[in-house]
């Protein structure tokens, strides 16, 4: 099979999301990932969920380009989430056709954040979605052996890990501990690069996630052991932020130099099998 490459929000954040579609096309990705609901209260924000003009735009792009969607972004596990309030933009995921919802653990009461997390994979499993959770080491779900335990411990058959490699590296996880997470539970990775030193505090870390990090191959990150340790042909999702490339070059030119180095990595991949 082909192995599916999805352009991420956070690597074409200028972009209205029809415009993002319509990118991803021209870039010669297969599928996109949506942010349906913002990561942070700074970024743009659109009125995608529900039957509103926009989403109708989201369609049609989608159609017209044959680009489909791998995942729907963003939705934060907190103390006082009412899963319930996260229905409407569910549907919509499902109703663009996503296979994935990306979750983020944000509740530090262990305990709760496993029960509000299978309540929400019950809910999209309603809508034959996956729920994945992706760790994060300034969240509350910080590492790969923490999001394992809750993905395992919410006892939900849609549940499933997301490995950022970025955060991989970050959270001082390894590539060995893949082997420990059961293969359905990886359906999907995202990819990136970034120098291989981590940087000295939490706040350099973020900021680095967010906004600069490099393309696939050009950094220090192990990305073919990386792949090596997942499913072969597990869909990737490139999420490549450069706030200072941007400033130069356009988006559907990173978008391009993004997917060439995903596919030179890629080859050094079959290479070494």
């Amino acid at each position: 099979m082909t192995r599916p490459i999805s352009l991420a929000a956070l690597t074409v954040l200028e972009l209205t999301p029809p415009d993002m579609v319509s990118c991803a096309a021209q870039a010669g990705y297969s599928h996109i990932g949506i942010r349906l609901l913002p990561a942070t209260p700074t970024e743009p924000q659109y009125d995608l969920v529900g039957d509103t003009p926009l989403l109708r735009e989201v369609q049609a792009r989608l159609a017209g380009t044959g680009v489909q969607v791998l995942d729907a972004e963003i939705f934060r596990i907190r103390p006082d989430t009412r899963v319930a309030e996260y229905e409407a933009a569910v549907a919509t995921a499902a109703r663009l056709g996503a296979r994935e919802l990306l979750v983020a653990g944000n509740d530090p009461d262990d305990a709760r954040q496993i029960d509000t997390f299978a309540q929400f994979c019950a809910l999209a499993a309603r809508y034959r979605l996956g729920a994945m959770l992706e760790f994060m080491p300034w969240t509350d779900a910080k590492d790969l052996t923490q999001a394992a335990r809750i993905v395992e411990r919410c006892g939900q058959a849609n549940a499933g890990v997301l490995i950022d490699a970025f955060h991989l590296s970050r959270s001082h996880s390894r590539v060995a501990d893949i082997a420990r997470v059961p293969p359905a539970r990886l359906r999907y990775l995202q990819l990136c690069d970034a120098p291989a030193a981590v940087p000295p505090t939490m706040d350099a870390i973020l900021a680095q996630a967010r906004a600069e990090r490099l393309f696939p191959g050009e950094g220090g990150l192990d990305l073919v052991g990386l792949l090596r340790a997942v499913p072969r042909d597990t869909p990737l999702s490139i999420e490549v932020p450069t706030q200072q490339l941007a400033r130069t070059v356009g988006a559907t030119e990173r978008a391009r130099r993004a997917l060439a180095a995903t596919q030179r990595v890629l080859a050094q991949l079959d290479a070494a099998a």
